[in-house]
């Protein structure tokens, strides 16, 4: 019993950051007296704005780079494509694929000049990043007070200060790429899907039956007939109604969600005891699941919890993107890659003598990092409706690695379940704080002020303690203590 207790205070005090923050949120939910509806529409409206930005910040801990303060590079890449498509006139989600396009080739070379400077700099990644992003600042600024208009002709007076030179601050993207990814309906993504799955698994047959590889062609054809059989269950009335919408209500996700992972869980009971009849498969975390998913359906009755699944809309794709690059980080982990990336992460002489390339590893994983902070910020930015063309990459890198950091990670480990945690609760204690403080103290500006402080607290804790954690304690050595590093 002591040593069930022990782990249970060792898993409390290892989750502290998060506990905090969730007494805190709780704290402000209270005292803002906002209702639980609007504050719920409000979060998943932040997580689909968000979620894809702090998730690009995984990689570069993973690789042992620390917290990506260099992520605002990513930013500006995406802010420069987004200019170009607005001045071209592009709109809808052409406007918005016109925009990663473009962005995501100048977003690799910012990643991999990045990943360079870092290599000269190992052991000062965080710091020299949040340098880089200052001084990349300058030059952004540069390129769009004066080069834009001054040096490239731009003639439109919807996006250029009176006189001709100069890009001017606020661009409405109302007519243009807002909203364009959050609009694709359920109906357009199954099309897209299912086009794509034919043509992977048309491919595939082709290329066994071509190189003879002895590969058996009737799972693929299964596969086909599978893929088949759900396209056409969208020429259904009932069902087409229901696809042809781009906002699916809370209550139907998490229903679809609970049925899905319960199918999930069933199938891995029937294939892994009846079909591959596996002795050692342990059937308790299936069945733990099952019951975790028939608690969780008993919820959606409670008239609060009710209440909010009713009254929530979340856009489908913006947040299938987000889950995407959950499976991707998740899958990154599986490669040879991404095994290179956790073994110079913990130790890069430890990757040298296994002949691991650590400066190409290293610039690889800036590289994806910066490219996935260029998308997250488009999809930020086509669901704000506003371009604020100086303003809009100035605080990404501090406020996405504060909800990083409140979801539990630290500078040496973050998992997408910590992201997302990160994000509800300090996206959470943004919404409320500010009416927190008016009704605390009658001055909704300290509201401001305090999460501002949260912002900046929770990284400079953070970064103290990762200062503390990398300093050994003094080894003795003849009598005489003896200062060590745990960093070579």
């Amino acid at each position: 019993m002591s040593e069930s207790r022990h782990k249970f205070m060792n898993k409390i005090l290892d989750n502290k950051v998060v506990l905090l923050f969730v007494i805190l949120c709780i704290g402000a939910i209270y005292a803002s007296g906002n209702p639980l509806t609007f504050v719920s529409a409000e979060l998943f409206t932040r997580i689909g704005r968000n979620g894809f930005m702090v998730l690009a910040l995984l990689i570069p801990v993973l690789a042992g780079m620390g917290l990506n303060f260099g992520i605002t590079i990513g930013a500006i890449a995406a802010q420069i494509a987004v200019f170009w498509v607005v001045y071209w006139g592009f709109k809808g989600i052409e406007g918005f694929l016109l925009g990663v396009l473009m962005a995501t080739p100048i977003a690799i070379l910012f990643g991999w000049m990045v990943g360079r400077l870092f290599n000269k700099m190992k052991g000062a990644e965080m710091i020299a990043g949040m340098v880089l992003g200052y001084f990349a600042d300058g030059l952004y600024q540069l390129f769009f007070l004066y080069v834009i208009g001054g040096i490239i002709p731009v003639d439109s007076p919807r996006l250029i200060i009176p006189g001709g030179i100069g890009v001017k601050n606020t661009i409405d993207l109302a007519d243009n790429i807002k909203y364009s990814l959050d609009t694709v309906s359920m109906l357009t993504i199954i099309e897209i899907l299912f086009f794509i799955t034919i043509a992977v698994l048309v491919i595939r047959m082709g290329y066994n039956l071509i190189k003879k590889t002895g590969a058996s062609i009737v799972k693929d054809i299964i596969l086909i007939a599978l893929a088949g059989a759900v396209y056409a269950a969208t020429f259904v009335p009932q069902m087409e109604a229901f696809l042809a919408t781009d906002r699916l209500l809370l209550l139907h996700a998490v229903l679809i969600g609970i049925a899905s992972w319960t199918l999930i869980q069933i199938w891995r009971i029937v294939n892994n005891k009846l079909i591959l009849k596996k002795e050692d498969f342990n059937i308790k975390q299936p069945i733990a699941a099952i019951i975790a998913m028939a608690i969780a359906f008993g919820l959606t009755y409670v008239k609060p919890v009710e209440e909010i699944l009713m009254y929530v809309y979340i856009p489908v794709t913006t947040y299938l993107c987000i889950v995407a690059l959950c499976v991707f980080n998740n899958m990154l982990l599986k490669t040879r890659l991404g095994q290179n990336m956790r073994t110079v992460g913990q130790s890069r002489v430890v990757a040298n003598a296994a002949g691991i390339n650590v400066d190409r590893t290293r610039i690889i994983a800036m590289i994806l990092s910066t490219v996935l902070a260029c998308w997250g910020q488009l999809i930020y930015l086509q669901n704000i409706g506003t371009f604020s063309t100086y303003g809009a990459h100035t605080q990404v890198a501090q406020f996405t690695i504060a909800a990083l950091l409140v979801g539990g990670a630290s500078v040496q480990k973050a998992t997408n379940k910590q992201a997302i945690i990160g994000v509800i609760l300090f996206h959470t204690l943004f919404i409320v704080a500010p009416q927190a403080g008016k009704q605390l103290f009658n001055n909704a500006q300290l509201g401001e002020y305090f999460r501002v402080f949260v912002a900046y607290g929770v990284i400079a804790v953070s970064l103290a303690m990762h200062a503390w954690k990398t300093t050994i304690k003094p080894a003795v050595k003849d009598g005489k203590p003896k200062a060590t590093t745990s960093k070579a």
